[in-house]
């Protein structure tokens, strides 16, 4: 694989820099259990992970109205915020692709559609503090990915333009997100990937299968 130049890399929390399925899972089925309804399979889920709360009980109770699935969801997140770093963790092989940037001196940041009263008590967990030099969540901007905006924001906190910027992710959203602000995007086959997913038809600039791989970009 060439070897680019980037002076700074981005990455989608859930489902790229981090394996945070069997948090929201487990806590998905604590709130399913309150509601009445059976546990859904871990198998049968993790694909949605990536795209929020809600769409993981869209997914688990699709038949259900739309009062219903919310109830749902803020009796998940209720359960979440109790479940923050339990379970989940880094993907294998991310904490080496994060020393090798460290030691060519790449700043590092996050931008995720998960909102921020998770996303910092995430990243502690997972014992990131100290190693990562911007924090954007979907509430940090007026818009979330795909816009621009959040994209921006981490590019201005890392001091990079953002046509210097690696961006990695697991949804389309966060490709177009990507080419919306002119970063350089990535395709994280190691996510939360369903069998309706065509990563290759999203147009990033690299589909990498493992987080290993990132280290070849540089």
């Amino acid at each position: 694989m060439a070897q680019a130049s980037f002076n700074g890399v981005l990455f989608d929390l859930d489902g790229t820099l981090a394996d945070t399925a069997p948090d929201l899972v487990y806590s998905l089925n604590l709130s399913l259990i309150d509601h009445g309804h059976d546990a859904v399979r871990f198998a049968d889920i993790r694909h949605s992970a990536s795209h929020g709360s809600l769409a993981m009980v869209k997914t688990a109770l699709p038949e259900a109205d739309d009062t219903h699935q919310s109830d749902v969801q803020q009796a998940m997140l209720q359960h979440y915020h109790h479940q923050i770093g339990k379970h989940g963790q880094l993907f294998d092989g991310m904490e080496d692709v994060l020393q090798h940037l460290h030691r060519l001196n790449i700043p590092v940041g996050i931008v995720t559609n998960k909102q921020a009263r998770f996303t910092r008590p995430l990243v502690k967990a997972l014992g990131l503090q100290g190693q990562i030099s911007s924090i954007v969540s979907g509430d940090s901007t007026a818009y979330p990915k795909p816009h621009r905006a959040p994209m921006l924001l981490a590019a201005q906190q890392l001091n990079v333009d953002p046509t210097d910027i690696l961006y990695l992710g697991d949804a389309e959203r966060d490709i177009i997100a990507a080419h919306n602000s002119r970063m350089t995007s990535v395709a994280a086959l190691w996510g939360y990937l369903s069998e309706m997913d065509d990563p290759y038809a999203w147009d990033a600039h690299y589909q990498l299968e493992q987080p290993q791989d990132i280290i070849d970009l540089f």
